[in-house]
């Protein structure tokens, strides 16, 4: 009797353990489904916002703006090319950048002080550029001006040296579509906006949107079905 008590409880216990673990599973993909995810950063596409092996956390159901740091999926075809950092997580299909231009924006560098702009308006990028030696690179040594189509968003690194983005794909054959097509990310494969660091515990940080992109009209309303492309300069540093 006391041997038959032992196992009945031994066998309760692990029907316990079992119902906990299936719970935190089925919990925790209900928040990834929903709610957020963490991804880990392999590349320094992103530095010094951003540094290889942080770990940050992207809100789903969180909308995004110009500005805004972006996780989005790489598309399964290969058509996006291979984008400098790429996320470690569900077979690398997830990507991480900061986004330029929205539908119908008119982006463009450089201008007179070799600033990027946005729909005209000049952007102070030197609170997340990358820096050397305290000296942030050039927002960027390529010369072009797109204007981003319909449903879709321009984006580029913080570490614009190290960055295969947006730029580099503006001359790229896409099957299916117009050449530079690929250099535009469907808002659809957005994961959320990347709000936080959350490893390592001396990195952890808040992202918001930088003070520069404030007051850029919102130009979706006339978003071309197609971008506009205008290059002169080949190559994407």
């Amino acid at each position: 009797t006391s041997t038959g008590g032992v196992g009945t409880r031994l066998l309760k216990g692990i029907r316990e353990i079992v119902l906990i673990l299936v719970l935190a599973l089925v919990i925790s993909a209900v928040i990834r489904a929903f709610v957020g995810q963490l991804f880990v950063i392999p590349s320094g596409s992103m530095e010094q916002t951003i540094e290889p092996g942080d770990r940050v956390a992207a809100i789903k159901p969180a909308d995004f703006k110009r500005g805004d740091i972006v996780v989005f999926k790489r598309s399964a075809a290969g058509q996006f090319g291979e984008f400098v950092g790429v996320l470690p997580n569900t077979s690398s299909n997830y990507l991480i950048k900061r986004v330029i231009g929205m539908p119908g924006d008119t982006v463009s560098c450089c201008g007179p002080k070799g600033r990027m702009s946005v729909n005209g308006k000049p952007l102070d990028e030197n609170s997340y550029l990358y820096r050397t030696n305290g000296v942030p690179v050039e927002p960027s040594q390529m010369r072009f001006e797109v204007r981003v189509p319909r449903d879709r968003i321009f984006v580029m690194g913080d570490h614009r040296d190290a960055s295969g983005d947006s730029r580099c794909h503006l001359s790229d054959p896409a099957p299916g579509a117009y050449r530079g097509a690929s250099a535009f990310i469907p808002i659809d494969d957005v994961v959320g906006p990347a709000k936080f660091t959350v490893s390592p515990l001396s990195r952890m940080t808040h992202f918001s949107t930088p003070e520069t992109f404030d007051g850029i009209a919102d130009r979706s309303a006339s978003a071309p079905d197609k971008a506009d492309i205008t290059l002169h300069d080949a190559g994407c540093s």
